[in-house]
């Protein structure tokens, strides 16, 4: 039983207490032990809270008892990545210059919604520090690794996140992407994350790394995602910059199909990123599936270069935010990588910042014009699988910097374009067999659309691989 309970979504673990089958207790423990099991090797919790978890559980199963489920997740197990605040547990954020003292009253709006909605908090999950990285490891907490190969990384920046749901330490997890940190890990790890439209996932407190930073669901299937965002998307007065109410469910219409819709495929951004041939073909071949459902794909590359200086412009100037009040002895103790990129940040200047804003309101001009022709963009999520634990770039690659590597996924943060990676096998014959990520990418506000061309191919057989 607790094998199977793990291994479960949410939805099957709501249907299962409805029914009586289980209880949210049992669902507990099981994830429990899951971690229990896998924490030693793979590190992905900075906490874990079995004995709030159960009385969580209880009260829980108590309310399916009577009949009375306090919303859409109750009894439903679940973990936050340690840069989003939590009522009752301290949010190092990864660093050992944050201070523990605090009573920690709040909840961020995400998990608030989710304590509305009942669902159970299991833990809070490892992340670089600050998330500045698209690798998870911290001078706090160490390297987290890969549920699939524990030499390898999990990605990041949501990495802890993404490796407890691989592994079933709970179904849905909350990450945050400010350029890639949901998705790069998801594509790590072969499970769905997604990047929704900035603004549908309200925020607080406001990220240093402004509007780049998305909130967004890690899960094992996309309908577990439109579950949980329809959760998280609620309203909150602290985030001025968050959208008005969404449309509707955004399980509604998840089950329509890809029939008739006009998708571009760009398996190279115009050759501007190499991509490992295992992947390609493990991409290619979930593509080629959409178009056998019935949907048009047309071979076809976006009409931009690659913007990584303005994003390094705002990222690194957001790091320098992010550090800026801290003393002489606190900076001694952060990641050496973001010492170095906190120091190019501090030298930008307001026109610099500006300039790279002019970038990034240009780009944001060429994809709404190139969603205008077509519904939505295939990529690969990244050129590679996960290499080595406890590197920023893989070894011999000559680059410097994790966009080096990520080049399919900030793009779409400087847009604010819903995006979301979605499991589509390994990487063959020629790879290690890891897991590889298809990037489906919309139009702004186009939320629902990337869910249901994600869900198409879960239903078609075309995404998810076996656990860990």
């Amino acid at each position: 039983m607790t094998t199977e309970l793990t291994g479960l979504t949410a939805q099957d673990l709501v249907d299962g207490y409805r029914k009586g089958e289980f209880s949210p207790v049992d669902a507990t423990r099981a994830v429990l032990a899951r971690i229990e099991e896998t924490e030693p090797a793979l590190n992905a919790f900075v906490r874990v809270d079995a004995e709030g978890a159960l009385a969580e559980a209880g009260a829980s199963a108590e309310r399916w008892r009577r009949g009375e489920p306090q919303g859409l997740l109750d009894g439903v197990p679940v973990t936050v990545k340690d840069i989003l605040l939590q009522r009752g547990a301290p949010t190092m954020r990864g660093s050992k210059s944050t201070r523990t003292q605090g009573t920690w009253l709040e909840d961020a709006p995400s998990v608030a919604r989710l304590r509305e909605h009942g669902a159970v908090f299991v833990g809070k999950t490892t992340t670089p520090e600050f998330g500045w990285k698209g690798v998870t490891d911290s001078p706090l907490s160490g390297v987290t690794r890969n549920p699939y190969d524990t030499a390898r990384t999990a990605g990041g920046s949501s990495g802890g996140s993404a490796a407890a749901v691989a592994v079933g330490a709970g179904p849905l997890s909350l990450g945050t992407d400010g350029g890639g940190s949901v998705r790069i890990p998801a594509a790590f790890c072969g499970i769905f994350g997604l990047k929704p439209t900035y603004g549908r996932v309200p925020l607080y407190p406001a990220s240093a790394f402004g509007t780049l930073a998305h909130v967004g669901p890690m899960t094992r299937t996309a309908a577990d995602a439109a579950l949980m965002l329809d959760v998280i998307s609620g309203a909150d007065p602290r985030d001025w910059s968050a959208l008005g109410p969404a449309p509707g469910s955004f399980r509604d219409g998840l089950r329509d199909g890809v029939r008739g819709l006009r998708v571009a495929f760009s398996p190279t951004l115009g050759g501007q990123v190499a991509v490992r041939p295992g992947v390609a073909s493990a991409v290619r071949h979930a593509v080629t599936r959409l178009a056998g459902l019935g949907a048009y794909v047309e071979e076809v590359d976006p009409d931009f270069t690659d913007p990584v200086e303005a994003f390094h412009t705002l990222w690194f100037s957001g790091a320098a935010r992010v550090t800026q009040q801290l003393s002489s002895a606190q900076r001694e103790l952060l990641d050496p990588g973001l010492q170095e990129i906190c120091a190019q940040g501090a030298r930008y200047s307001a026109l610099d910042y500006l300039a790279a804003v002019d970038v990034r309101m240009e780009l944001g001009r060429r994809m709404g014009v190139f969603h205008s022709t077509y519904d939505v963009l295939l990529t690969p999520s990244l050129p590679i699988t996960a290499f080595e634990a406890g590197a920023e770039v893989p070894k011999g690659s000559g680059l410097r910097r994790w966009t080096g590597w990520t080049p399919f996924t900030y793009p779409f943060n400087l847009t604010q374009q819903p995006a979301a990676s979605v499991p589509v096998g390994v990487d063959g014959t020629d790879g290690d067999g890891l897991p590889v990520g298809l990037q489906v990418v919309g139009a702004r506000h186009a939320d629902g659309l990337v869910l249901r061309v994600a869900h198409a191919l879960y239903e078609s057989g075309a995404a998810g691989i076996s656990a860990p």
